[in-house]
């Protein structure tokens, strides 16, 4: 046990102070993101409306996402990632606070929009901020440090907002969210100032590479468009089917939700160690996570006994943290043949591209088909994402033999 714990502990050395001090913030600014778990559930059942009217509200939520990633990698490039991330906090904090105060369904549907774009401007700025203050071999490990932060606060999110639930209504939730955002922000003004902070890793390319014209950059962010498809189900569907099958309050879904969080939090950076010491490609990494995802829908089918969603949350945990550090290592990695911005923009935009279907999708196929025809269509997604990253895998090696 003592070697074990030693073990752990060396698994986060030689990172930077910097990236540590990112990793707190994005902790803090995480830990009130109770919200999003709940939002589906709160928009059915506190404000009463119909499935297909979340599925619009949630693809507003993605389109936010969609135009808040591409804006703040265009910011990110003119203005750097400090003022990007500072501003977006602050506003994020502002607006989930005043969300709130919506209940008209057209209202509703334009201040997600506009929350989600600048709470996803952040994302672009933070993973060049991120790039920059780590050595180029911590790099995975530096994004591994960074979802413990953002799982940690997960884990913690859920649990605590079932119980604010319980005790002080919906409201509770915004106000928490906002407040943490605010306190984020200001947290980032002291500590990572560009007097302050110290960068390890500036990229310079004096004939940088357009992101929009590397063909093999796109192959990945449609297969990771794909990938996120299937996970954000877990943030939307998975939590009625918990509800509506298993019969599990808010408080058993914050539970087993941030079981996912605790789960990463004590296992997922010694996991990228041993993983990293693996003769496997990234890509290779990414396909394996892909595929435990898509298994952990599919045995959604195959008992009707409320353990098998513990086990569903194991394997799509596991699957996530092998998957997520090893495809953000792989797009930072691409990224120095142009502008940073621009290609962790079209990286982050992928996911919000997933928000902007993924979630009415699935609203829609359980209200026509039932939960178990679309479990097997999310896993049958899966396997599509997985095809696509082969066809990559073999097109970067190609290229390689190529300029050989």
């Amino acid at each position: 046990m003592k070697k074990l714990f030693f073990s752990y502990l060396d698994s986060f050395q030689g990172l930077s102070r910097e990236v540590w001090w990112l990793a707190l913030i994005t902790l803090i600014n995480r830990a009130g993101t109770m919200v999003i778990p709940f939002l589906s559930l709160y928009l059915t059942q506190d404000l009463g409306f119909t499935l297909e009217s979340v599925g619009v509200i949630m693809s507003c939520f993605g389109l936010g996402s969609l135009i808040g990633s591409w804006l703040g990698g265009k910011l990110t490039d003119r203005y750097g990632y400090y003022k990007v991330m500072v501003v977006s906090l602050i506003a994020t904090g502002i607006l989930f606070i005043g969300i709130q105060f919506l209940s008209d369904y057209r209202l509703l549907c334009i201040g997600i929009l506009v929350l989600m774009i600048a709470a996803d401007a952040f994302r672009p700025a933070s993973f060049v901020a991120l790039s920059a203050y780590s050595k180029p071999e911590n790099k995975t490990r530096s994004v591994t440090l960074i979802r413990l932060a953002i799982n940690l606060g997960f884990s913690a999110g859920p649990a605590l907002g079932g119980i604010i639930i319980a005790t002080m209504g919906y409201p509770g939730l915004f106000w928490v969210d906002g407040s943490t955002c605010i306190l984020a922000s200001l947290l980032l003004l002291v500590v990572l100032h560009p007097k302050k902070a110290k960068v390890l890793d500036n990229i310079r390319n004096d004939a940088p590479k357009s992101a929009y014209t590397d063909m093999p950059y796109w192959l990945f962010i449609v297969a990771m468009v794909v990938f996120s498809f299937t996970f954000v189900q877990y943030f939307s569907t998975v939590p009625l089917y918990y509800n509506e099958v298993h019969y599990l309050s808010e408080y058993q879904i914050g539970l087993l939700l941030g079981m996912n969080g605790f789960l990463i939090f004590a296992f997922e950076m010694p996991l990228i160690k041993f993983m990293e010491t693996r003769p496997w490609s990234k890509i290779t990494h990414i396909s394996f996570g892909m595929f435990l995802v898509g298994v952990s829908f599919a045995i959604f089918n195959f008992s009707s006994w409320a353990g098998i969603l513990v086990v569903g949350m194991l394997l799509m945990t596991l699957g996530e943290m092998i998957a997520f550090p090893f495809s953000n290592a792989f797009a930072m990695d691409r990224a120095k043949r142009g502008n940073q911005g621009e290609y962790m923009a079209l990286y982050t935009m992928a996911f919000s591209v997933a928000h902007v279907f993924a979630h009415n999708s699935g609203m829609l196929s359980v209200a026509r088909f039932g939960y178990d025809v679309t479990w097997y269509g999310v896993a049958f997604i899966c396997l599509l994402g997985i095809l696509l990253l082969l066809l990559l895998k073999r097109v970067l090696k190609k290229s390689v033999r190529t300029v050989l």
